[in-house]
């Protein structure tokens, strides 16, 4: 992490914290709340074709049954892991919440 992303995240961190009190205090509602709590997610970080295909290996599931649980064709899945395209959007954050919370937090989404 470079230190200018650091400083970004300690600043948003500070500015999250000093708007969750001011809720809490009755200063900010929650729509407003709602916004900066979004301002304040750390980013989807980039996959690669290899990151992709360690990622399917690690859970022991095939493409089909990947591109079946993030809802995208198995030719999608495909073109991902040989780097002929890169995932964006929904399937890019579904990829992250499978790497950071198993395949259980998905297959059980019915």
């Amino acid at each position: 992490m470079t230190t200018r992303t650091k400083l970004r995240s300690r600043i948003l961190d500070t500015v999250h914290e000093t708007a969750r009190d001011l809720h809490t205090a009755g200063f900010i509602d929650r729509h407003r709340m709602r916004c900066y709590d979004a301002l304040c997610l750390a980013p989807v970080p980039a996959y690669s074709s290899r990151k992709i295909r360690t990622l399917r290996q690690r859970h022991r599931i095939s493409q089909a049954v990947l591109a079946a649980v993030l809802n995208t064709s198995l030719s999608t899945v495909r073109q991902w892991e040989i780097g002929a395209k890169r995932p964006s959007g929904p399937s890019l954050k579904l990829l992250h919440l499978l790497d950071r919370k198993g395949l259980e937090v998905l297959a059980d989404a019915d």
